[in-house]
């Protein structure tokens, strides 16, 4: 066997499991963000600009939320963020709660992605052992064999 073949096909397997790894931890991250999200039962308010009326459920009904609620929000305090109002505006209370909603909103958006960009490296990671295995085995092909015996 060359050298180095052996190292090669462990690394190419441990590579290929991290892939697999991180693959069915995304898939599962994905899954309980959506559930949870699911289970609060929000649906994306009818004035939103895109996916009035879906389940907030995934990224794109939890960014459309998140986008409908700053527009409420500045609108009940007359286009004023949090920051922007006085502290003893009774508005101000409005406006935080509506920042801390769209603060949870956005941390499940992140979270699809985080979730998402795994899968994706799983992936990669899999295509990447496997890529490995042909190098193994054309550096044991390309391995001398033993010298023929040759009778006189």
């Amino acid at each position: 066997m060359a050298r180095g073949t052996g190292t090669t096909k462990v690394l190419a397997t441990i590579i290929a499991i991290v892939g697999a790894v991180m693959i069915v931890a995304g898939g599962v991250t994905y899954y309980v963000v959506h559930s949870q999200l699911a289970d609060e039962k929000i649906t994306v308010s009818d004035d939103a600009d895109f996916l009035a009326g879906d389940k907030v459920d995934g990224p794109f009904s939890a960014y459309a939320q998140a986008e409908v609620i700053q527009k409420h929000a500045l609108k009940a305090t007359g286009g004023k963020t949090y920051a922007e109002l006085a502290q003893d505006d009774p508005l101000r209370q409005t406006a935080m709660q509506a920042s801390f909603l769209r603060a949870s909103l956005f941390t499940s958006v992140v979270a699809f992605g985080v979730a998402a960009m795994a899968i994706g490296l799983g992936v990669v990671l899999i295509l990447v052992g496997w890529a490995l295995m042909p190098a193994r085995r054309t550096a044991v092909a390309a391995e001398p064999g033993p010298e023929p015996v040759v009778e006189t």
